[in-house]
């Protein structure tokens, strides 16, 4: 995963483009992969860390209601997440990830393992649904990392 960081900085660098992160189950992970890379501070301008929905509402703008209506385990959350975001990074590319990393959580509609990552360049905003098996906390987290990364890479080749 770290040869396709450092292709991500490399790409980001070269487009003079800049990158933000907005993180829910994955703790913040996200934003410590991408900056594992030198020179990533050219390219990374910032990351949230929106792990309550008090934390969504107020430094993302989530809506209560929004929240209320689908849950933070959301397509609509993870829109508005990312949305928010870039309005209030300027980034050229954003990134929100929300889900349920367990092991405790979970239920029949929204079973441990469901993950939404969205991800916007410049206007173009995709939000993808994952189901990731239930091989514990961290499996889920990483493996909401790696998919974010494959995300983020191609949305800038």
């Amino acid at each position: 995963m770290f040869k396709k960081i450092k292709v991500i900085i490399n790409l980001l660098k070269n487009k003079r483009a800049t990158i933000s992160v907005a993180e829910s189950c994955t703790g913040g992970m996200l934003a410590q992969h991408l900056t594992s890379v030198s020179g990533a501070s050219k390219v990374f301008k910032f990351g949230i860390i929106a792990y309550s929905n008090q934390s969504k509402i107020k430094h993302l703008k989530v809506p209560f209601k929004l929240l209320k209506k689908y849950g933070a385990v959301s397509k609509e959350c993870c829109h508005s997440m990312l949305y928010n975001l870039s309005k209030i990074s300027k980034a050229k590319i954003n990134i929100s990830t929300t889900g349920i990393a367990g092991p405790s959580g979970g239920s029949k509609l929204k079973p441990v393992g469901l993950v939404y990552i969205g991800i916007q360049n410049k206007k173009k905003i995709i939000i993808q649904k994952f189901q990731f098996k239930n091989k514990g906390r961290l499996h889920i987290q990483r493996a909401t990392v790696k998919k974010s990364i494959d995300l983020i890479l191609n949305s800038i080749r």
